[in-house]
């Protein structure tokens, strides 16, 4: 497994983590994800621990809570050899007004009840999972902060964030003397390119790691959806897809076809190619993977290793490209003074 710093961080996490959003199984999105029990969990964590990947990524809300439950029976007794990685902001208890969001009364006492769950008492990365406009940045940035400094968190974090987001409670941290953000937990795959426009360059230039979710466009590119076959019986997509990112059907097949060649010339499957490229693009640090199953698992395992060569990427990132919207597709123009990616 190669192991990459977390952004501008001395942090080293593996190429591949594994998300454990199919941990649980309850309610419609999650159920469609999977339904792990603990046994399983510590199954796939004996696999991955194997393969060199000790990062896992969870979150509050992901089958309301008990993902990270399962996850904290499955590390118990070897804490020590793994890195946790999970996210909060989004609301997690219907009846209560203050469960959701980035407010100190929320974030201080959702982050003890994330460590009760996972049997811990530290979280290795903690990433806000989206940004909350109602509550001033600066009471958000000094709690994290409080939090590092209390040991209870190691290494911060954001997801879903657009680029004016991140860069003014980055500035507010530096402003502040605050802990500063080294990771993003981004949506980015061949089939969803947007991270590429600005929050890549912001990456780059503020040393933000991205931590990519989705990395198989939602399901999208398994090797199973093909240009005239039915879709799979089993997919997330059938009981997700409205949750997920559009995709317009002949884009995806125009992507597919090329993966489908690349695959042909590297031995590889279609994933495999799919998460390749991803681990070769500027500000990556992290890939998050899933699975079902110990197949599914292994199967994604396998895209480590080796590199797709310049002209195997070269043809992916003509199939997958697509028109920028403004100022992007102008700034593009000029790309002796803006170069990708930057």
């Amino acid at each position: 497994m190669d192991y990459r710093f977390l952004g501008n961080s001395g942090f080293r996490v593996p190429a591949l983590s594994f998300g454990t959003g199919t941990f649980g199984g309850k309610g419609q999105l999650f159920g469609s994800w999977g339904n792990t029990d603990v046994a399983e969990a510590s199954r796939l964590i004996d696999v991955c621990l194997d393969a060199g990947l000790n990062m896992f990524d969870s979150a509050d809300v992901y089958s309301g809570g008990v993902a990270e439950s399962i996850l904290g029976a499955a590390i118990r007794n070897r804490r020590d050899k793994v890195l946790i990685s999970t996210k909060a902001t989004f609301r997690f208890d219907d009846n209560d007004p203050n469960a959701v969001g980035s407010s100190r009364f929320h974030l201080l006492r959702t982050v003890d009840a994330q460590l009760k769950r996972l049997g811990t008492d530290y979280i290795d990365l903690f990433q806000l999972h989206g940004f909350d406009a109602k509550t001033p940045v600066e009471e958000t940035l000094s709690t994290l902060d409080d939090l590092v400094r209390a040991g209870k968190i190691r290494y911060l974090g954001v997801s879903n964030f657009s680029g004016w987001h991140l860069m003014k409670s980055l500035a507010a941290a530096d402003r502040h003397g605050w802990t500063r953000y080294v990771a993003h937990q981004a949506y980015y795959s061949l089939i969803g390119r947007d991270y590429e426009w600005e929050l890549m360059p912001l990456g780059i230039d503020q040393g933000v790691g991205a931590v990519v979710w989705s990395p198989l466009g939602w399901g999208r590119l398994t090797g199973k959806i093909r240009r005239g076959q039915p879709r799979p019986e089993v997919s997330r997509l059938h009981g997700s897809a409205e949750y997920g990112p559009p995709v317009d059907d002949e884009y995806l097949y125009r992507v597919v076809d090329a993966l489908d060649q690349v695959a042909a010339e590297t031995g590889k499957s279609v994933p495999q190619v799919a998460l390749n490229w991803l681990l070769q693009r500027p500000t990556v640090s992290s890939v998050v993977i899933g699975a079902r199953n110990e197949e599914q698992l292994k199967q994604n395992l396998g895209a480590v290793g080796w590199n797709l060569t310049p002209e195997q990427v070269a043809v992916l990132d003509e199939a997958s490209a697509t028109t920028k919207t403004y100022p992007y597709w102008h700034q593009s123009g000029f790309a002796e003074r803006n170069p990708f990616p930057v």
